[in-house]
């Protein structure tokens, strides 16, 4: 078991690297286009915005994969890379359809893979649900402004 879990921590600690990463870039991009774009008050902007922050962290869980991918490929577990990043994906969204699966050598890291993205799509959620909250604190107080001016 030992083996499974030094052979996959690698590839987990460059997952959390990777994903700190984005969230950062995620929520610097944020910060920066509300504040260059505070006058702004279309729906637009905000479905924008918002767009741009999804698509940020599902790349960074699409970078993953492919890495997870990579190293069941290296491993000799596929024949292909697309083959590998199919299984990889079916592991790392835990939907663990059975039609493609590891040797019992190397199976062990299909858990380790599913831990590793149910963690990962729960800091991409967060990173979501903090920006739609803050578009909607935002809207709020655009409307309770309105509200005292009328």
């Amino acid at each position: 078991m030992l083996t499974y879990f030094l052979t996959g921590l690698p590839v987990i600690i460059t997952c959390l690297l990777m994903q700190s990463m984005v969230v950062s870039y995620a929520l610097r991009y944020y910060v920066s286009y509300r504040a260059k774009h505070a006058h702004a008050k279309s729906t637009f902007a905000d479905m924008w915005l918002l767009t741009m922050i999804m698509l940020l962290t599902l790349v960074g869980n699409g970078v993953q994969v492919g890495i997870w991918g990579a190293l069941f490929y290296f491993l000799g577990e596929f024949k292909t890379f697309d083959a590998a990043v199919y299984h990889s994906w079916v592991n790392y969204v835990t939907l663990g359809y059975g039609d493609v699966v590891m040797s019992e050598r190397w199976r062990p890291l299909g858990p380790l893979e599913a831990a590793n993205g149910i963690l990962m799509f729960g800091v991409s959620t967060s990173v979501m649900t903090a920006a739609v909250f803050d578009v909607i604190k935002s809207k709020r107080g655009e409307a309770e402004n309105a509200a005292r001016k009328a």
